[in-house]
């Protein structure tokens, strides 16, 4: 088994500062794509890890979205530090995961990463939608 891929979030200036401030900045956070698996981490504020036979789909987003942070309910989930290069990864079974120290269950992820063809290439071509 090889070593795993790493992919950094994507982080606007302002928010890499003030996200820092809470813990989520951009030194404690990204995705490691293995052959077995995937872990995200946004610093303090979402972890998350599930086998890559567990995701259904990923898709790179055109779409552009306001909000920064970690938010979400009823396993739809955005965890971003900047409002485009969004990723979406849909789970089957839900990946299990932390917000804070509380536990939840994602079905759908978007993510903001600074290569979001490489993730999805890196998940892997079978799991496109």
């Amino acid at each position: 088994m090889g070593s795993p891929r790493w992919f950094t979030l994507r982080y606007g200036a302002f928010w890499a500062f003030a996200l820092k401030l809470v813990g989520s900045g951009p030194q404690h956070s990204g995705i490691a794509v293995s052959d077995a698996d995937l872990a995200i981490k946004m610093g303090r504020s979402f972890d998350g890890r599930a086998p890559r036979s567990t995701v259904t789909s990923a898709q790179a987003l055109s779409d552009t979205v306001i909000s920064r942070g970690v938010h979400g309910w009823r396993g739809d989930w955005l965890v971003n530090g900047d409002g485009s290069g969004l990723v979406e990864l849909r789970f089957e079974p839900p990946m299990p995961g932390h917000v804070l120290l509380f536990p939840i269950r994602v079905r759908r992820l978007r993510i903001s990463v600074d290569d979001p063809d490489g993730l999805v290439d890196a998940v892997g071509a079978g799991t496109r939608a």
